[in-house]
């Protein structure tokens, strides 16, 4: 029978082979990308201080930059929306966002073969990874919108 390996357990291990000293913070802040997939830096560092305490947003910052440099994390930007990162790293799934209330969920490679999308004229670049977003209302949203239509304002058309 194999042990299974604690969460932190895992967390060091990851950090020790990327090279990265263990240290609290980061341990805190991937917990917290664990706990909150798809979260700003400002929902995981609120995250990581009510675990430790005490950490400024700029060690939040530098943490989440260090870890997605060293390919731990995921830093996605939706447009209109703060960075957010996820642990799920290295398969090249898509999102789904919510327009309404900006929920993202993952959803799996297009095709199901990295970069999942070919393009039409790749000049030269050798791709390997390809950002899907897929926009639209969330199951949630969608039937309030359906229950719930928006006013039509009178107009002179």
């Amino acid at each position: 029978m194999v042990p299974v390996m604690s969460a932190t357990a895992h967390q060091r291990d990851l950090l020790r082979r990327s090279g990265m000293p263990v240290t609290a913070q980061r341990l805190a802040v991937l917990r917290a990308v664990s706990q909150r997939p798809h979260g700003t830096a400002d929902e995981i560092g609120t995250v990581v201080r009510a675990e430790l305490g005490s950490i400024s947003r700029q060690a939040v910052y530098d943490v989440l930059a260090a870890l997605t440099d060293r390919g731990l994390l995921r830093r996605i930007q939706p447009a209109g929306s703060p960075a957010r990162y996820e642990n799920r790293v290295g398969d090249n799934h898509h999102h789904l966002i919510c327009r309404s209330c900006g929920r993202m969920v993952d959803v799996d490679c297009a095709v199901g073969e990295v970069p999942c999308l070919t393009a039409a004229d790749d000049a030269g670049f050798e791709i390997d990874e390809a950002e899907v977003i897929y926009w639209g209302r969330c199951p949630d949203c969608a039937a309030d919108h359906h229950q719930n239509p928006p006013d039509m304002e009178d107009s002179d058309v």
